[in-house]
């Protein structure tokens, strides 16, 4: 089998097998095939497509590329989640304490920031003390213990999407559905979970810029998810504006205690509840969604749900007295008030722009070895349909620095204000099964 033979086979719109992705993918691995003949494949791929079949076989060969997690030690149904990338999306730091206090098992890996989407683990660790990595069997013992692990993946798991990743990333091949669907169920199914639940994200501020093409998305990982004997769901939500009011590491936590408190934004609070809620259905501890929904909000209420991410912040080596006193965290000395410069409503706050405001300020990183800020980030103090009157705060930004008048323009070019009422955005738009 000759490497040449088939990006020629691609190119002419032919079908993979099994033998021949999997050939692809061990060579690659392996340093066999080199990046040139790889970069014209995935060219090919981006031109021609791949059929759902190919798109499942290449998800298999990618996921046992290394590492499979075996959790069959955690005593019940082990769920997952996995987001497609946001502004402000916290999620993970307030969904699974609350499904962990409901009986759910949890592991949940996650990966840093790359772009103006901020990572679960720069999030973590934010948390002064707090460890993302554990040994295989300290984390079984661990959500046997307190039935919650909020981890980093390990360099063994998956190494063929992390080298396909960064060929992607330099080549202009990131934006292939088929790509995008191996590349996150490969780590999903590699991660060991037995149930997956999807947040595919559209609008300004997602990978996916409509409606339409999450939905395409959702649907593709589902079938793999089937296909692969993992039960996977998924819910599409908007990400037109950033998720919930803070944007930065430290800010972002300090949210999601407020949350896990039962004060958080009401945008967060409605999308942690539909996806909590569909994963609690997954592990077979509710069989009605509304029951799930309120065993939910009694867990935040009765303060288990903050009570769970306290100890799995202990468990992990994480200084609790930062949140049990979220003022303890450190926040960007530079303090920078964005006032509105008429009255009406809002009907556009971009959240891509304002996550790369973000980035700009050191809360994100253009390339993997970047060092990040966790201080820095925005505070928003309205968000689309809401009214403000002229010279009202619109968001407060915190920086180490003075703020160029560039970034100033471009936040105010991120909002627009218009005289006639707009209404609420619904954040949740279908869930998919």
């Amino acid at each position: 089998m000759r490497m040449v033979d088939l990006i020629e086979l691609k190119k002419n719109h032919g079908e993979f097998n099994e033998k021949q992705i999997q050939f692809i993918i061990d060579g690659y691995v392996k340093g066999d095939i080199p990046d040139y003949q790889v970069s014209a494949l995935l060219m090919a791929i981006c031109f021609t497509g791949l059929t759902t079949q190919e798109t499942v076989l290449l998800t298999k060969a990618m996921a046992y590329s290394g590492e499979i997690m075996d959790f069959s030690q955690i005593d019940g149904v082990l769920v997952d989640k996995h987001s497609t990338g946001g502004v402000g999306d916290k999620t993970t730091l307030i969904i699974a304490p609350m499904v962990a206090a409901c009986g759910a098992k949890i592991v949940k890996m996650s990966g840093r920031g790359l772009g103006h989407t901020g990572g679960t683990l720069d999030k973590l660790e934010s948390i002064p003390g707090y460890c993302v990595f554990k040994k295989h069997k300290e984390i079984i013992d661990q959500v046997n213990e307190i039935g919650i692990a909020l981890i980093g993946q390990t360099d063994d798991l998956v190494p063929a999407d992390k080298k396909l990743y960064a060929l992607r990333d330099v080549t202009g091949t990131v934006s292939c559905m088929p790509l995008i669907a191996s590349s996150i169920m490969s780590k999903k199914i590699a991660s060991g979970a037995d149930t997956i639940l999807l947040d595919v994200k559209y609008g300004q501020g997602a990978f996916m810029k409509t409606r339409e093409e999450a939905i395409q998305l959702a649907n593709l990982m589902i079938e793999i998810g089937k296909r692969c004997q993992k039960d996977t769901c998924a819910i599409i939500s908007d990400m037109n504006q950033p998720l919930g009011k803070a944007i930065g590491n430290t800010l972002e936590v300090i949210e999601a205690i407020d949350t896990l408190r039962g004060n958080g934004p009401e945008d967060l609070e409605e999308l942690c509840l539909e996806i909590a809620s569909e994963m609690l259905l997954q592990a077979k501890l509710f069989t009605d969604k509304k029951k799930a929904v309120q065993a939910l909000k009694n867990v935040i209420d009765q303060g288990e749900a903050y009570k769970k991410f306290k100890q799995v912040v202990i468990a992990q080596g994480g200084d609790v007295s930062y949140i049990e006193n979220p003022r303890r965290f450190r926040r960007g000395s530079v303090m920078i008030k964005l006032a509105s410069k008429k009255a009406g409503y809002i009907k556009k706050l971009d959240a891509r722009i304002l996550g790369i405001v973000t980035m700009k300020l050191g809360g994100g990183r253009l390339t993997k070895e970047d060092v990040i800020d966790h201080s820095v980030g925005i505070i928003l103090n309205r968000k689309i349909g809401d009214h403000v009157q002229e010279d009202d705060i619109l968001m407060v930004i915190y920086a180490h620095k003075k703020v160029e008048e560039e970034i100033i323009t471009q936040l105010y070019q991120a909002i627009e204000i218009v005289e006639q009422k707009v209404e609420k955005p619904v954040y949740v738009e279908e869930i998919l099964k």
